[in-house]
């Protein structure tokens, strides 16, 4: 009798272990379905994932204008990359700004959340001195710096000072994907948002050193 209930024991084991595997791999399923079908181009103003920190389409407003979209820089299409780069950073070189309107550009790309870097190709403070000089020779830096001149300058009441240092921080994230997206994790396991402003601002700068790494999308 001893025997017969072992052996049954030993069937009913089999079973159960065989139903807990399946049970796992049906949530483990359920898991990736779900983290898959949450994330989505990260185009908006609000956290992003860190598999998917790069904006993608055609920015609002500016992007028809400047005849631009975000996919122009990419790391499949360098000569591409360049040329959106050097549109952008030749805005830097004609377009100039004086009284309230240098004001604010100092106050978006120096002042607030301690400045936009572009610390990946240099090790400048920001892309501006404290009173609206280039900081920063690199080809990022201009583009930058053009892109918030034009804004400020033609699109004075179409965006905050937020809005235009978060335009700035998508565009930084197609210069530098991989290192940011090994940021957007860094943060995240902080329980840090991953959005614009805490991912490419100076106000987290240096948090994934040593975590993250990766190329940059157009020369310096």
């Amino acid at each position: 009798m001893v025997n017969k209930k072992t052996k049954k024991g030993k069937k009913t084991d089999w079973e159960f272990y065989a139903q807990v595997g399946i049970v796992i791999i049906l949530s483990a399923i359920l898991i990736y379905s779900y983290s898959g079908n949450s994330t989505g181009g990260a185009v908006g103003i609000g956290t992003v994932s860190a598999s998917s920190i790069v904006p993608t389409g055609v920015p609002a407003i500016y992007g028809e204008e400047l005849g631009i979209t975000y996919d122009d820089v990419s790391p499949n299409d360098p000569r591409k990359a360049d040329e959106t780069i050097r549109l952008l950073g030749n805005i830097d070189k004609v377009e100039t700004l004086s009284n309230t309107e240098l004001e604010r550009y100092i106050d978006i790309l120096y002042n607030m959340h301690n400045g936009m870097s572009c610390e990946y190709c240099c090790g400048a403070r920001s892309i501006i001195f404290n009173n609206g000089e280039p900081a920063c020779g690199c080809a990022h830096s201009y583009a930058m710096r053009g892109l918030t001149k034009y804004l400020i300058k033609y699109h004075d009441s179409d965006f905050t000072d937020e809005e235009i240092l978060i335009e700035m921080g998508k565009w930084k994230t197609l210069f530098f994907p991989g290192i940011l997206e090994g940021k957007a994790q860094v943060l995240e396991s902080y329980g840090i948002e991953a959005d614009y402003i805490n991912l490419t601002t100076n106000k987290y700068r240096g948090i994934e050193q040593g975590q993250a790494s990766g190329s940059m999308v157009g020369g310096c």
